[in-house]
């Protein structure tokens, strides 16, 4: 098993859940982030005057799958995350040892 963290674009998010979710990936969870890369944040200009932003709104989705699919979850998320420019996010996988449901006491991959 695997667990996919990814880190998107906010505007990038409906997209990119809309796709996992046709292909049968649709459990996840969703957290509003704030951070930056090697970029440090960008420089605006409001009312005259120039002011440093850095800390930028990204979005980080988290999904656990079964190892077979997880190249799969990754292209999908980087085929309708990416708009090609610095700032897209990074993709994170990470291997599970295991995973319990809590309700039917469930384990390994009949968890998920």
């Amino acid at each position: 098993m695997k667990k996919i963290e990814a880190i998107i674009r906010p505007e990038k998010f409906d997209i990119v859940k809309d796709a996992l979710t046709e292909k049968g990936y649709g459990g996840m969870s969703v957290t509003e982030i704030k951070g930056h890369g090697n970029q440090k944040g960008v420089s605006e200009v409001w009312r005259g005057k120039r002011y440093k932003v850095d800390l930028l709104p990204k979005v980080k989705v988290e999904l656990v799958v079964a190892d077979e699919v997880c190249d799969n979850v990754v292209q999908t998320i980087i085929s309708e995350g990416q708009t090609g420019s610095i700032g897209d996010g990074k993709i994170f996988v990470y291997e599970l040892l295991n995973v319990y449901r809590i309700r039917t006491a469930e384990q390994g991959d009949t968890a998920i």
